[in-house]
């Protein structure tokens, strides 16, 4: 019989076959969708496959990213293999992104000693809620009026400079930094992922969200437009201490698994690795146009407190807004609003006059924005200003003696004496805030001061310090003479 001839087949042609069919079954994978139905790159760009080919080793070949974005919160072990990472986090806790520059030399020259622009922005991970994300937000704004999705915890971040926050865009920040120094940016996440779930009835699964960072560079016009990488993770957030909870749970239950389950995921670590992905489309965002919200002085660089010009005469150091008055227009207002730290609350008083804004009472606004800054807007509309520390008045010696001169008949001078006094106000109470205003005061400049004293008993000469100033009276006057230093161009100032 034919079948009895048959040799047994070897291990290696048997392989060999099956080798070859299993090829044979891929290649028309997708053939009948015809040619152009997908694109294998678009396939590769989802998370899933980004997260696999971060885990893959380097290749010689592969593009070191400029730049690398770390998260300092730690990733759930309970991630399957080749699946994105998932880091949770505490609703309104500051959590660390370090900024770090992975440039070889000779990369990106052009943003070398220069500043590049950074937006983070906290979006939606699943597809369906990016389609109706402005929905989303709107919905949420009107639910927490006057809160935002993201901020910036300046005082505790380093380097950045200029941080920005448009009142329109709740889930976005910017500021600028230097690749070449060390930064680091805290941020503060204010929505929790239960609040856009389909269905509130308790104990329902959060949505996850995506932390994204775009960084630009300055283009021709010097506008930060030209964008040079983008990275993003997912995360999650819960409410005060969940993400420790779910954290610990997840651990806990990664522990009771077998050690062949233990083997199909991820492992934990303590940060979090942002991973290359495309840029945001949403061009409005990379707009260079000035946007209120933050503070926008250098906060990585000491500002003076002085003014350079020479005639400036002493005004008070206090923080004067322009009072609103009640001819004021709805569009003014709004510029009012913007000018004095309220943009978030700009959109709630869309359609409020100088007259409507004046009208409302202190509990009123304190309903409407919460108590810090109801208080702030309350003393802002009804133009309160904060009193200076220390206030002193000061006449020059030399004007006080002209006017002396002219004497009536009746040889009355100091009776009919009228003498000038200019006001000094002082905040830190120290030499130096002194020296810099009496500079003011002779158009000089602080440097020609080399020291100022205070005329004692018996006429001595006490050397004026810190401490003295802080024991100085409230409205206290003075009449300044002044002294040459032989040694110098200098003068000494002495108080009588």
């Amino acid at each position: 019989m034919a079948w009895a001839l048959k040799l047994p087949l070897t291990d290696e042609v048997i392989e060999s076959g099956l080798v070859q069919d299993f090829d044979a079954s891929l290649s028309g994978i997708g053939q009948e969708l015809g040619a152009g139905a997908y694109s294998m790159s678009d396939v590769l760009a989802l998370p899933i496959f980004k997260q696999e080919e971060s885990n893959l080793p380097p290749d010689s070949d592969n593009k070191i990213l400029p730049f690398q974005y770390v998260l300092c919160a730690a990733t759930s072990p309970a991630v399957k293999l080749h699946d994105e990472t998932l880091t949770y986090l505490n609703q309104g806790q500051s959590y660390e992104i370090r900024m770090l520059d992975n440039r070889k030399i000779g990369e990106l020259p052009e943003i070398t000693e220069k500043m590049v622009k950074s937006i983070i922005r906290v979006v939606f991970h699943d597809r369906r809620l990016q389609y109706t994300e402005h929905q989303q937000l709107e919905g949420w704004r009107w639910n927490r009026p006057g809160d935002r999705i993201l901020d910036l915890d300046i005082p505790m971040s380093v380097g950045i400079i200029d941080p920005r926050a448009n009142p329109t865009q709740l889930n976005t920040v910017e500021f600028l930094w230097d690749p070449s120094k060390r930064t680091s940016v805290f941020i503060q996440v204010h929505c929790i992922s239960t609040e856009f779930t389909m269905r509130k009835h308790g104990g329902e699964k959060g949505v996850p969200f995506r932390i994204q960072i775009d960084t630009f560079k300055e283009n021709e016009n010097v506008e930060y437009t030209d964008q040079i990488h983008s990275a993003s993770c997912q995360v999650k957030v819960f409410k005060p201490k969940g993400a420790d909870r779910k954290q610990k749970t997840d651990r806990e239950k990664m522990e009771k698994r077998a050690p062949q389950e233990k083997e199909k995921y991820q492992v934990s670590y303590e940060t979090t690795i942002l991973t290359e992905c495309s840029p945001w489309p949403e061009v409005t965002y990379v707009s260079n146009s000035p946007s209120p919200g933050f503070n926008s002085s250098h906060n990585s660089f000491p500002v003076s407190e002085g003014n350079d010009s020479p005639n400036h005469q002493p005004e008070p150091v206090v923080q004067v807004v322009d009072n609103l008055l009640p001819t004021t227009t709805p569009q003014d207002a709004q510029q009012w609003l913007l000018r004095n730290r309220f943009s978030p609350f700009c959109r709630l008083f869309t359609n409020f006059s100088g007259a409507d804004l004046l009208k409302l009472t202190r509990e009123d606004v304190i309903q409407i924005c919460g108590p810090a800054d109801g208080i702030r807007l309350f003393n802002a509309l009804k133009g309160r200003i904060v009193r200076p520390r220390l206030t002193i008045y000061v006449c020059q010696e030399s004007q006080q003696a002209r006017e002396q001169q002219p004497k009536h008949e009746n040889g009355d001078a100091a009776a009919n004496t009228f003498f000038v006094y200019h006001a000094i106000y002082l905040e830190e109470l120290t030499a130096g805030e002194l020296t810099e205003k009496i500079a003011q005061l002779f158009n000089i400049s602080p440097r020609q001061i080399n020291q100022i004293f205070k005329q004692g008993p018996t006429g001595i000469h006490v050397l004026v310090s810190d401490e003295m100033i802080q024991n100085f009276q409230d409205e206290v006057c003075f009449v300044l003479d002044t002294m040459k230093d032989d040694t110098n161009d200098g003068y000494h100032i002495i108080l009588k």
